[in-house]
């Protein structure tokens, strides 16, 4: 009852193929929230296109002080929104309040205490004095140990996840709409633009939701890894002015254990994507709504993009199944990546493109045991099937010399790209380049 007070209007974008109104008990949900829920369809324009929209009709139809973004995916505990709201309202000058992340699969683990961006790399990663995935059931509050009394500190972010994150009336106004960029990184542009405008986030204890775990998708390889290199340096270019170094080493170090892990579509994709970075920023948002289908066809031509139903669909791996333990020491670490190298660079055996040498689940599927085979099956994180990942020298340096070029000409024009996308900042957050890619009138019921 206290958080149907508070709230003014609910706004949802809806861009699938499924409609939420289409749901049986759409009509009881509707009912109690009246002519405060407005529905909005538009096409598949990814989280960015759909929090754009919701910025954009709670400043125009709506007097509400606050916007709160909140994924589709997740389980709230109601009394979070009242605690987020009441840390707005006492707040001195206007702040960025975020909830935190539970995981939905786990329910007592705290998944995401805070994040920050590293400057060293621009990597976004947990902010000091936190960890990722505290067990509550294991370490409770009143507990003794030192990562339990790590979560009675303040916890100072550069941004919080849009699962769940409170936005000022005042702040969104001033600093216009969410970039472009369908998923990834848009949350974290928008707490380090607020921040460059003296606005801050606070990730509040307390507040939280659940929300399924990145440990449980295979999102740094599938399609969303070309939209994790393509917003991170979209967002380095506004907001990073160190040397590149930090960035283009990171990129280079994961190019290669994709490599060794026979991970081919995903560098195929990345490589694609610092190709449309440094197309600039009109580029970005002309493909707001056709980057996911050409991504998606451009990974389908690698066989560790296509999901069989399981490896009983393949003979019986003819390797057998055996404990192999991660080096530790560096010479340890330096021997296996040797003989890793080596074998990539031999010829592969063809028979083991028809029958796999083993079948590794996702945890195991590490580059110490997969660049030293030539063929492979892979559970996927979610446990719905399998990949049939297969060496193939020819693909591994035409994907190789690709790569070297996208990053050379990255390291050559990155200056240059970030003058052009500070320039484009006002134009890409601007509420009437929103309005040509959400009201096109061919493809928008609002």
């Amino acid at each position: 009852h206290l958080v149907d007070e508070v709230i003014g209007a609910v706004i949802v974008v809806d861009q699938g193929t499924k409609k939420a109104v289409d749901h049986p008990e759409f009509g009881q949900a509707a009912e109690q929230l009246g002519d405060r829920l407005s529905i909005h369809n538009q096409p598949n324009l990814g989280g960015s296109g759909g929090y754009s929209r919701v910025m954009y009709e709670a400043l125009k139809n709506t007097d509400c002080e606050q916007i709160l973004f909140m994924d589709d995916d997740i389980r709230i505990e109601p009394d979070s929104i009242l605690r987020a709201l009441a840390l707005s309202r006492f707040a001195k000058t206007p702040i960025l309040v975020g909830g935190q992340m539970l995981n939905l699969q786990e329910p007592s683990h705290l998944h995401v205490m805070g994040e920050v961006v590293n400057r060293s790399n621009f990597m976004w990663t947990n902010a000091p004095f936190t960890e990722y995935d505290h067990d509550f059931a294991k370490y409770p509050l009143n507990d003794d140990e030192e990562r339990s009394a790590m979560l009675h500190r303040r916890i100072d972010v550069d941004y919080n996840g849009w699962w769940m994150c409170m936005i000022p009336r005042q702040v969104a106004e001033e600093l216009g709409q969410p970039l472009p960029l369908f998923i990834k990184w848009d949350d974290a542009d928008y707490g380090l633009r607020a921040g460059e405008h003296g606005y801050g986030t606070v990730t509040m204890p307390g507040t939280a939701i659940w929300h399924m775990a990145w440990s449980d998708k295979d999102d740094a390889i599938d399609w969303q890894a070309y939209f994790h290199l393509r917003n991170r340096l979209v967002v380095s270019a506004l907001h990073w002015d160190a040397p590149i170094r930090g960035l283009l080493l990171s990129s280079a170090k994961a190019t290669l254990k994709h490599i060794l892990c026979l991970e081919y579509s995903t560098v195929a994709i990345q490589n694609r994507a610092i190709a449309d970075f440094l197309a600039g920023p009109e580029h970005i948002f002309s493909i707001l709504e056709s980057a996911l289908p050409e991504i998606r066809a451009l990974r389908m031509e690698y066989p560790d993009a296509r999901v069989l139903p399981g490896a009983t669909s393949l003979p019986a791996p003819s390797g057998r199944t055996r404990m192999h333990k991660p080096p530790v020491s560096l010479p340890a670490i330096a021997l296996r990546l040797m003989r890793g190298v080596l074998h990539q660079l031999r010829k592969e055996n063809p028979d083991h493109h028809q029958r796999p040498q083993l079948n590794v689940p996702t945890q195991d599927a590490r580059w110490f045991l997969l660049s030293k085979v030539d063929g492979v099956t892979v559970t996927t994180a979610d446990g719905r099937g399998v990949v049939f990942r297969q060496r193939d020298r020819a693909k591994m340096f035409a994907l190789l010399r690709a790569s070297f070029r996208a990053h050379l000409h990255l390291a050559r024009r990155y200056s240059r790209m970030r003058r052009a996308y500070r320039e484009a900042l006002p134009v890409l957050a601007s509420k009437q380049k929103w309005e040509t890619v959400l009201f096109d009138e061919s493809s928008v019921d609002a």
